[in-house]
């Protein structure tokens, strides 16, 4: 982390008192504890629109360690840290630190107690700049009133170098990639001298390079005496970072695993009860047929330039690349999302006029975009609606939805991919990163594509819906549709693609094979190094 390193002093300085500013509804009465624990739950409860997301929830978390939490989508392992956070009021129990219970009902109380979190999903005022979201509700001011501009993109420069970033603080946060917007969310956590901070699968929206530089940044933060707690799906990432970890299943705890006990397939069998060998499919290569998808000469200004490929029916092909490189802006532009796009785009034989969607999802392709929430979903719609969405002309008649019928096939592809929803009338919003991703999948399957794009399909998944949505993937080619895989999980897009197209700064610069593909010579590839793979523009 370089020059960051001494930076993170402010933190943690383990002579200072327990922040003065905490209010009385923040503290309780002294409680019994174990030497070393540092913050426990006891019996929590949480439940929402009927479904348990917490049931009788009881664990500890010392001092200064990296605790992770994990567990399949609706565990409840996100819902356990938003409590401790303050974004969630638990139905019943109580959290106890350092001794003492704290009555945790806003953000404003957890952070009162030194509490800070890292969301998952990314909330922000889009219209406002980098620097007045990092120092919203803090806005540095002079002679108390007016509002001191120059101080406050200053706060918000040094704020992002603690995690060793630069970008234009002037900048309004909607113009950000997803990963950008991470990346200033963390920043800001840190920024509240928190002693306690939870990471919500902060890199799930992280290019391999920035996730490396935020895992590093998390063992300083706990060197330096921070309490780590980490939601993550991501084993690599459990097993580096954590000294324990503690698993949830159907919203009961399940145990804890110190570092030495935990093993893959130890965890693996803790959250679903059986091993990783007997849960994940074997993924085979289906029989390659004609090619659906032409693409040639693509290019749009300052996201990418001169993109030629193929794509067989029965065939995935991985885009692999680092952020930035153009990997979703070209999966846009192929879906009519970019206006301003030139080059051409054949499906079966048929030129497409770029820029319009409406011939793209009539020649037969679907995107399941990167940003479910922003792109993929209206959040506020029932899941039933949001699954109409995508063939309202197919489940219509006269101009009215055939309830039964778009009811009956939301259920068989909800079943298919184990959406957990109470009802279907549920809003979108209240499931689960993962069930959500389902529901935005299961739109493009309900209406049958014949050419599927799917950018970063388990973004925020855990290993069973992960492994159920390998498994869709892999159907869906063997059964002959072409499909088009970004996803910035190497071993994912290395396991399940045919071959790799590789990106850097906006131009495709070479095709691997899959038996040809290792993480190494693909990340090389990413980073502009490394020869010896053909040239995809003749694929």
């Amino acid at each position: 982390m370089g020059a960051a390193s001494g930076d993170l002093r402010w933190l943690v300085d383990r002579r200072s008192p327990p922040p003065p500013s905490l209010p009385r509804r923040g503290r309780g009465k002294k409680v019994a504890r174990m030497a070393n624990d540092f913050i426990q739950f006891e019996h929590i409860r949480k439940t929402f629109v009927g479904v348990t997301a917490l049931d009788d929830v009881s664990l500890s978390i010392a001092r200064g360690e990296c605790h992770c939490l994990m567990g399949e989508n609706g565990a409840g392992k996100s819902t356990l840290g938003k409590v401790l956070a303050g974004i969630h009021r638990a139905d019943s129990g109580r959290i106890v630190m350092d001794g003492v219970e704290q009555r945790i009902n806003s953000p404003s109380d957890a952070l009162q107690a030194g509490i800070g979190m890292v969301h998952q999903e990314l909330a922000f005022c889009p219209d406002l700049s980098v620097a007045e979201n990092l120092c919203m509700g803090v806005y540095p001011k002079k002679l108390g009133v007016i509002v001191d501009r120059a101080a406050m993109r200053q706060r918000a420069v040094e704020l992002l170098a603690r995690i060793n970033v630069r970008m234009d603080v002037d900048r309004p946060m909607r113009e950000l990639t997803t990963a950008q917007e991470q990346l200033v969310q963390i920043a800001s956590a840190i920024g509240t001298n928190a002693r306690v901070i939870v990471f919500d699968e902060p890199t799930s929206s992280l290019s391999e390079v920035d996730a490396q530089r935020l895992l590093a940044l998390i063992e300083e933060l706990k060197a330096q005496g921070v309490t780590i707690v980490y939601v993550s799906h991501r084993m690599p990432e459990v097993f580096r970072l954590g000294d324990r970890i503690s698993v949830l299943r159907d919203g009961k705890y399940v145990g804890t695993l110190t570092r030495e006990e935990a093993t893959q397939d130890a965890v693996v069998r803790m959250m679903i009860g059986r091993s990783v060998e007997a849960y994940l499919p074997s993924h085979v290569n289906g029989q390659k047929g004609k090619a659906l998808l032409k693409v040639r000469n693509l290019s749009s200004p300052g996201r990418f330039r001169d993109v030629s490929f193929e794509v067989a029916a029965g065939e995935i092909v991985g885009f692999a690349g680092l952020v930035g490189s153009g990997r979703s802006e070209i999966a846009q532009a192929i879906f009519g999302l970019d206006s301003s796009a030139t080059g051409e785009v054949e499906v079966d034989g048929v030129t497409l006029p770029l820029g319009n969607i409406r011939a793209a999802k009539h020649a037969g392709i679907g995107l399941l975009p990167e940003d479910r929430k922003r792109q993929g979903l209206v959040l506020g719609m029932g899941c039933l609606q949001n699954f109409t969405l995508a063939m309202l002309e197919r489940l219509s008649r006269i101009g009215f939805l055939r309830g039964k019928l778009a009811t009956e096939q939301a259920r068989k592809y909800f079943d298919r991919l184990r959406v957990k929803t109470a009802e279907l009338s549920t809003p979108v919003g209240t499931l689960s990163g993962g069930n959500q991703q389902k529901v935005a999948l299961a739109k493009w399957l309900g209406r049958n594509c014949r050419i599927l794009i799917v950018d970063e399909p388990t973004r925020g998944v855990d290993i069973g819906a992960k492994a159920s949505i390998h498994a869709i993937i892999d159907e869906l080619a063997t059964a002959g549709i072409a499909v088009l895989m970004i996803s910035s999980e190497l071993p994912e897009v290395i396991g399940l693609a045919t071959r790799l197209l590789v990106m850097h700064e906006g131009r495709l610069v070479a095709e691997v094979k899959r038996e040809d593909a290792t993480q190494e010579h693909v990340l090389r590839l990413m980073s502009g190094v490394g020869t010896g793979a053909t040239s995809a523009s003749a694929a």
